[in-house]
């Protein structure tokens, strides 16, 4: 496939670094084996060599990599959870979801490829450094016309759209956003929201109950990747451990 101009590319170096990087025709980029000038013509599947004779593999980026690659000034939602997100709810292609708690706008990326051009992301940040710099990522990512960000705190404000299929939380009392949530989904729709103690758990899902959500469930995700060599295939030293509690529910009539 053809790649557009603007839009980014995965390169993949021979040691198996990774960097995303938007393509411009005749465009540089340096790194540690040298640099390389985009071609005029640029397909996924490329390899380009660098000034230093080393080859580069121009890939597409997974959402995974879009989400992780993000230039961050907060923590974001991983992409195991993300993922969890996605198939433990009931959004799809067309579905309007609300994001309170915008961040670095990984999560948002997902959920905007989710729903496709069909559907719409509300995005709702307090801080306004934050919402310009997930505006900044989810623009790189050309997800923009699926995103509606806004300065706002539902938990005092309110969410100026309603009739939504699915609410994600990721602020630190989500709680407090249980009845403007409650008002903003449909009947059946899904709470999903991601804290990093039990005590914000306990909080969470005490309030869930009080306004009347079911089947209410929390989970944990951790992720090691294995080492796959012929003769010494092993866990890797290292690997994604705890980074919050995802809390799951539905909203009845």
């Amino acid at each position: 496939m053809r790649v557009s101009e603007g839009q980014l590319v995965l390169l993949v170096s021979e040691d198996d670094k990774t960097y995303l990087v938007q393509y411009r025709p005749g465009g540089k980029f340096v790194f540690h084996h040298g640099g390389i000038t985009f071609p005029d013509e640029l397909y996924f599947g490329d390899v380009l060599e660098t000034t230093q004779g080393r080859k580069v593999m121009v890939l597409e980026p997974s959402t995974a990599e879009l989400m992780i690659k993000v230039r961050r000034r907060t923590n974001i939602i991983y992409p195991r959870e993300a993922g969890y997100i996605i198939t433990h709810t009931n959004i799809q292609s067309g579905s309007r979801v609300v994001e309170t708690g915008s961040g670095s706008g990984a999560l948002t990326i997902a959920l905007a490829r989710v729903v496709g051009p069909q559907g719409r992301v509300y995005s709702f940040e307090r801080r306004h450094e934050h919402l310009e710099r997930a505006i900044e990522n989810v623009r790189r990512a050309g997800l923009l016309d699926r995103v509606e960000f806004q300065l706002r705190d539902p938990a005092r404000e309110g969410y100026p759209v309603g009739n939504v299929d699915l609410a994600v939380i990721d602020v630190p009392e989500p709680w407090t956003l249980v009845p403007a949530v409650r008002d903003a989904l449909r009947g059946g729709g899904f709470w999903a929201s991601l804290v990093p103690t039990v005590e914000q758990v306990v909080e969470t899902v005490d309030a869930l109950r009080e306004h009347g959500f079911v089947t209410i469930r929390t989970v944990e995700l951790l992720e090691r990747e294995i080492l796959v060599r012929r003769g010494k295939t092993r866990p890797r030293e290292t690997m994604i451990g705890h980074i919050g509690y995802l809390t799951f529910a539905r909203k009845l009539r």
